[in-house]
């Protein structure tokens, strides 16, 4: 017996999917939102049932249990994590561990499918392999665009702040918006930001190991894009953690800003691979 089907749509469904997933569990790992979390709960059952139509549909085509080569194993590991973490969230509600172990579970994902590329001459396989760059690029640049809506807030906080403090009570006061409502922004956009690059940078990692291209670890560009989300990351930890806000945390905003800057017009220039 045999099932046929694409490939190729399954794969970019799985990730696209499993990647929504990893931002909603992020958002509820920092704001402790149960909509979101169980939002989140729901697409990776989705990703589970796609993982495991795919699964028993390769034992049926082969006659063999998908886990005889290096690509295979890797995605059945990728299945036993999506599965166990939702047995356990279901359970035990332990929402930090379902959210870090699936940022194992797509890391192993994506390197099963880059592996595959490699060891088979799969026209649809390797045409992937160059989806999955074009979307390293583009998730990083929509994260870089949430940096700079941070950015922008974090700057109108500063500048209502300051007409506020010297009691300059203008129409242009009021245009600037509520401050409550300016650092809101601030948090939301970057709370966006981070796990949109995180998955950019495991895509890149990724692509740059298995794709036979040069990569460095200690490239400009790629010491700087780590930088940048660790930056960011503190950001988010001095919020939630220490409970930085307003003013702090407006400042502390626009330097990392400074910096994804520098990362993306000078680091880029001193880059062995990256254009």
């Amino acid at each position: 017996m045999t099932v046929d089907f694409d490939l190729k749509l399954v794969y970019e469904l799985i990730i696209f999917i499993y990647a929504l997933t990893i931002v909603g569990y992020f958002i509820d790992f920092i704001q402790h939102n149960r909509k979101v979390n169980r939002f989140a709960f729901w697409l990776l059952s989705l990703v589970w049932l796609l993982q495991t139509f795919f699964l028993f549909s390769k034992i049926l085509n082969k006659e063999a249990f998908p886990f005889l080569t290096i690509y295979d194993g890797l995605y059945f590991y990728a299945w036993i994590l999506v599965t166990f973490s939702l047995i356990i969230n279901r359970l035990f509600r332990v929402d930090f561990f379902v959210f870090f172990t699936n940022v194992v579970g797509f890391f192993l994902m994506v390197m099963h499918i880059f592996t595959r590329a490699q060891n088979t001459t799969d026209t649809r396989s390797i045409d992937f392999v160059g989806e999955m760059l074009v979307t390293h690029i583009t998730l990083a640049l929509i994260s870089y665009g949430f940096f700079t809506f941070s950015f922008i807030f974090s700057l109108m906080y500063l500048l209502q702040y300051r007409l506020l403090k010297q009691k300059k009570w203008t129409r242009r006061l009021k245009r600037l918006g509520d401050l409550g409502q300016l650092d809101f922004f601030t948090f939301i956009t970057i709370l966006l930001g981070v796990p949109t690059l995180l998955i950019a940078l495991i895509l890149g990692v990724i692509w740059g190991y298995t794709s036979g291209e040069a990569f460095y670890w200690y490239d400009a560009k790629t010491v700087g894009s780590l930088i940048v989300i660790i930056v960011y990351m503190i950001l988010l930890f001095l919020r939630v953690a220490r409970g930085f806000q307003g003013r702090k945390l407006a400042s502390y905003n626009v330097y990392a800003f400074l910096f994804l800057l520098v990362n993306y017009f000078l680091f880029s220039t001193l880059s062995n691979f990256h254009f």
